[in-house]
């Protein structure tokens, strides 16, 4: 008998008969033997409403009180799943985050974990019940209720994976596992049978949304076995384990992107010793996330400093920025039409020409490139967003990605 965690997203959950399906899923697991806990994000486009509603009452809602509002749409998901289970003559118990003991940092809407209190799991399986648990969602000491980020439910499964030593954490969604990018946008992306932790990593950071990054990390960290699958179609779905597992050695895994971007900079600052990290400092404090970063002399006493921040946090970073700027007499830049379009892959590391070859494709494609960065297993340039479609597409067919083969390894055996 193996103790199996799994993960339904809001898409999966997104009806009352998606609900009835997810259940009978789950219940085929249980009848097998096996124990069984399941987390749940809210019904599909729920977090989204809730979020409409806050800030129609206020363009800067009170971090406490935002958590507090969204953390409810998993309590509705989490009863009903729990019915259904109950209705199909499975015992079922649901929890939030807070009745468990899901301990987090006190950093609303962006939360992390830092313990969770198994025991309440652990009762309620020894007594044959199936457990569902509220994803994306946690408490701290002081009682607050927290949010994990988007995409916090993936974190949620994980973490409890790790904590209760389970044999496997599978992940369900609406897609069959993770591609070579977005199949909606390109129909000939191709599935991928396995994937490295570092490489899924990389791809969650640069936008994919399969997976959020943190559950990746934490899966790698705790030798999670973790696996994609989809809800609604039969198959083994994407692998996620160590590069030295990985049997299929590609130079390009996946392209990755992300439309929410915006860029913003500092023109005419003064050179001074330190600035920069004064300047980043500034931003940390507001917990502002800093993605790529270049800086260029102006002259012999000035210098520009652009960045790339998440689109969601343009308008507190901008009063940051506004008082940086009266402070070091410099002007504000800014484009929140920005997109960031990037390969992923562990053959970039020990292969030359990849960077010249992207520059080259985007250059034919008439797309222009803002700022590149690149690292082992990444290459990624800033573009227009009005042109992230064409560049997904061109480097697509460059890479020849539609022609990666497709060996399927067999599910893990539990």
């Amino acid at each position: 008998m193996a103790l199996i965690i799994q993960k339904y997203g809001g898409s999966s959950v997104g009806t009352l008969d998606r609900i009835h399906h997810v259940a009978s899923k789950v219940k085929q697991v249980k009848d097998q033997g096996h124990d069984v806990v399941v987390v749940v994000s809210a019904m599909y486009g729920e977090t989204d409403r809730l979020i409409q509603l806050a800030h129609a009452l206020t363009p800067d809602p009170d971090p406490r009180e935002y958590d507090a509002l969204v953390a409810t749409g998993e309590q509705v998901s989490i009863a009903l799943l729990s019915m259904a289970l109950v209705a199909k003559n499975c015992p079922s118990r649901s929890y939030t985050g807070h009745q468990l003991g899901i301990l987090t940092d006190s950093v609303h809407a962006k939360a992390r974990i830092i313990d969770i209190n198994t025991s309440v799991i652990r009762h309620n399986l020894t007594q044959g019940y199936i457990v569902i648990v509220a994803g994306f969602q946690g408490v701290t000491h002081q009682g607050d209720i927290t949010t994990l980020g988007r995409g916090g439910s993936d974190t949620t499964a994980v973490a409890l994976a790790a904590a209760l030593k389970a044999d496997e954490c599978q992940i369900y969604t609406d897609v069959d596992g993770v591609y070579t990018t977005d199949p909606h946008l390109i129909p000939e992306a191709k599935l991928l049978p396995e994937i490295s932790f570092e490489e899924m990593l990389e791809m969650a950071s640069l936008g994919a949304k399969v997976l959020q990054i943190r559950s990746v990390e934490l899966a790698c960290k705790h030798h999670i076995p973790l696996r994609v699958l989809s809800t609604f179609r039969e198959g083994p779905g994407t692998l996620v384990t160590f590069e030295d597992k990985v049997m299929q050695k590609r130079l390009i895994s996946g392209i990755a992107f992300n439309r929410e971007e915006a860029l913003i900079g500092l023109s005419g600052i003064p050179k001074q010793i330190g600035i920069e990290g004064n300047i980043l400092q500034a931003l940390h404090a507001e917990n502002i996330e800093i993605d790529m970063i270049t800086q260029n002399a102006v002259g012999k006493n000035a210098m520009d400093l652009t960045f790339t921040i998440p689109r969601k946090e343009l308008s507190k970073t901008m009063k940051v920025m506004d008082k940086l700027a009266k402070k070091y007499h410099a002007t504000v830049i800014s484009n929140s039409k920005v997109a960031k379009l990037s390969l992923v892959g562990i053959g970039i590391r020990s292969h030359h020409g990849i960077t010249s070859k992207m520059c080259q494709t985007l250059g034919n494609a008439d797309i222009s490139i803002h700022m590149l960065s690149t690292s082992e297993i990444k290459i990624s340039a800033m573009v227009e967003e009005s042109q992230l479609d064409k560049g997904v597409y061109a480097l697509h067919q460059a890479f020849e990605l539609d022609k990666l083969p497709t060996e399927i390894q067999a599910p893990l055996e539990l």
